[in-house]
């Protein structure tokens, strides 16, 4: 069964384009993995400071691959000090 997740990060404002940089090569790497059908990552038009993905696993376990890749790993330690709260993570599931 596919697993949907939205994920939300907020920069702060001096570390907006650090952060934007950073999800692109997250992006570029995360698409590469077999389990990943869809990541898709948009930048809020109101708040530029605001990121949000759009991702789609294959399977849990595509899921947990992912989460123990050394590029996410990487991504959330050298991200820590450029954004203005934790990673807001919601898992979903499609209505229509």
């Amino acid at each position: 069964m596919a697993i949907n997740l939205t994920v939300i990060l907020k920069s702060k404002p001096e570390s907006s384009a650090i952060l934007k940089s950073l999800l692109l090569d997250l992006v570029q790497n995360s698409t590469k993995e077999a389990a990943c059908l869809q990541y898709d990552l948009h930048q809020s038009e109101e708040d530029s400071n605001i990121f949000i993905f759009h991702e789609v696993w294959e399977n849990e376990a595509g899921l947990q691959f992912h989460n123990k890749q050394l590029h996410l790993i990487s991504f959330f330690e050298n991200s820590r000090s450029l954004l203005y709260e934790a990673p807001i993570v919601y898992r979903t599931y499609k209505l229509a």
